[in-house]
């Protein structure tokens, strides 16, 4: 008995949630043509920041000591096996030093400089496709208000044509126009925290490769042993 209460307990719920999901899909499609665009946004902003999220935990891995082995080999006058390590570490610290290690025997002005343009190159590529997110959280709500407007002006339209429209079909109407702009400003808000959350990674990794550069300069600078 206690078995079969369980059983339809647990339907009620399923039906219940299933009722909600299919509920919130329909409000959803109420809210017009312009709710199209408006996803094809959310799926953007989505991949791209999935996307951007992987590349820039890729860019940010980098072992606590390498820079330590790198002054060894260094300071030991071990170029080659440092410039092996550097070329086996597959992130822009990794590659920026391994462009100061291809320079040993120039000026320190030229090696900082090469060492920049890498630098330089390696935030591109971590940047790319970033300003999509920020452009996605401008123009979402902007699509949301302008669903709103057409919405209401057709609305006041379709009241024209009615003697007394009551207060309730006035208030469901506008509810249903206003689902777009909801929408909208949804997506936007979410596209600019995924992009803030990326910038702010992004310069984490920066700092990190400034520092880098610096220590390197500095045991070039150092007497070999």
């Amino acid at each position: 008995m206690f078995d079969i209460l369980l059983q339809v307990d647990t339907l009620t719920k399923s039906t219940e949630i299933t009722g909600k999901v299919e509920s919130v899909w329909s409000l959803l499609g109420k809210g017009g043509p312009l709710m199209i665009p408006l996803g094809i946004l959310f799926a953007l902003a989505v991949f791209f920041f999935i996307e951007r999220l992987l590349a820039v935990k890729k860019a940010s891995k980098i072992e606590d000591n390498f820079m330590s082995i790198i002054r060894d080999h260094v300071v030991n006058g071990n170029v080659t096996a440092a410039r092996s390590l550097a070329k086996n570490t597959d992130n822009p610290v990794g590659r920026m030093i391994d462009k100061g290690l291809q320079r040993i025997g120039k000026p320190i002005d030229a090696i900082e400089k090469s060492m920049d343009n890498v630098g330089k190159l390696e935030m591109y590529k971590m940047e790319k496709n970033l300003s999509i997110l920020s452009v996605i959280s401008r123009i979402a709500p902007l699509f949301g208000f302008v669903g709103t407007i057409v919405g209401l002006v057709l609305l006041l339209k379709e009241f024209a044509t009615i003697s007394s429209p009551t207060v309730s079909q006035i208030a469901d109407a506008m509810y249903i126009k206003l689902i777009t702009s909801a929408s909208g400003l949804i997506i936007g808000m979410l596209a600019y925290l995924g992009y803030s959350y990326l910038d702010t990674q992004i310069n984490r990794t920066a700092n990190r490769m400034e520092a880098a550069s610096s220590e390197f300069i500095d045991i070039l600078q150092e007497p070999t042993r």
